[in-house]
């Protein structure tokens, strides 16, 4: 048993650097949050007041009316709408699509199963904008341009959701899965009743990155859908901006109501998440 005597004391020194530590640590995570606190000051100031200088924190008069007029000057219930609808598509297939073909590369073994991994991950490197013009010709054909459709069939599928479930099924001992085929389950049933509920910190990472850059995606939306009716928030905010001049107070209203679905899900799921990512990176 350890006793406090055999504990070794904690010099000033160590003490001072512990506290050094959280200072640079704290004033970090401070200035990390600086445009956020701002957005929401933003929020509930008067339109000629936002881009004051000095810049004022703490409004004179808090214009709370801001986040009840903004659903009367957009319908902002269908932009949160669509944006959640389409979030929660393409997370799920994502999260399908990624982790059963993660499995293939991880614990199938066949001809050319790392070449094959490589070639796919590759493809990260490859930047959006050199195949989206053959991407929209291509859904255009389809005519599945202004639908939905068009970006959860192009966003189903992802390079990065297979690479980072492969590292955490890497970390699974292959003596499960062999043992799993001695007693005659097949590859679908060890993916879907072993591999799976082992995995649930990377799943809960990918979900959490997919659902987030799929809420926050602008170009997707902006290039796909034309129909008011079927706009996303972020195409919804690009109301407030006119010809001339732009209503920064909505704007910043419907920022702060867009934020918050995102910080709660990271809240609830960041244990997850941390998990998930530290573990993924344990094993290549």
């Amino acid at each position: 048993m350890t006793t406090a005597a055999s504990r070794p004391a904690r010099g000033p020194l160590a003490l001072l650097r512990r506290a050094a530590l959280y200072t640079v640590l704290a004033a970090l995570a401070a200035a990390i949050l600086v445009p956020f606190g701002w957005m929401v000051s933003a929020s509930l100031k008067r339109n000629n007041e936002v881009l004051t200088i000095p810049v004022r924190w703490i409004p004179k008069d808090l214009q709370w009316h801001n986040f009840a007029d903004i659903w009367a000057k957009i319908p902002l219930g269908t932009y949160l709408g669509n944006t959640v609808l389409l979030s929660l598509a393409i997370t799920f297939l994502q999260v399908l699509t990624g982790s059963f073909a993660a499995y293939g590369f991880a614990k199938v073994r066949f001809r050319g199963r790392d070449t094959l991994f490589l070639a796919y991950v590759a493809t990260i490197a490859v930047p959006w904008q050199a195949y989206m013009i053959p991407q929209y010709i291509l859904m255009q054909k389809a005519e599945l341009t202004d639908t939905f459709w068009s970006l959860i069939l192009l966003q189903a599928f992802g390079a990065f959701g297979v690479f980072l479930m492969r590292q955490y099924y890497l970390t699974i001992p292959d003596e499960l899965c062999e043992a799993a085929r001695v007693d005659g389950l097949s590859e679908y049933g060890i993916w879907a009743r072993i591999v799976l509920p082992l995995s649930k910190p990377a799943l809960a990472s990918l979900a959490l990155l997919t659902f987030v850059n799929t809420w926050n995606d602008y170009m997707g939306p902006f290039i796909y859908l034309t129909s008011n009716d079927l706009w996303t928030i972020q195409l919804g905010l690009r109301s407030f901006v006119g010809q001339f001049d732009a209503d920064y107070a909505m704007i910043m209203t419907g920022s702060v109501l867009s934020v918050l679905p995102i910080a709660v899900i990271f809240l609830l799921g960041q244990r997850y998440f941390i998990q998930g990512i530290a573990t993924s990176g344990m094993k290549g």
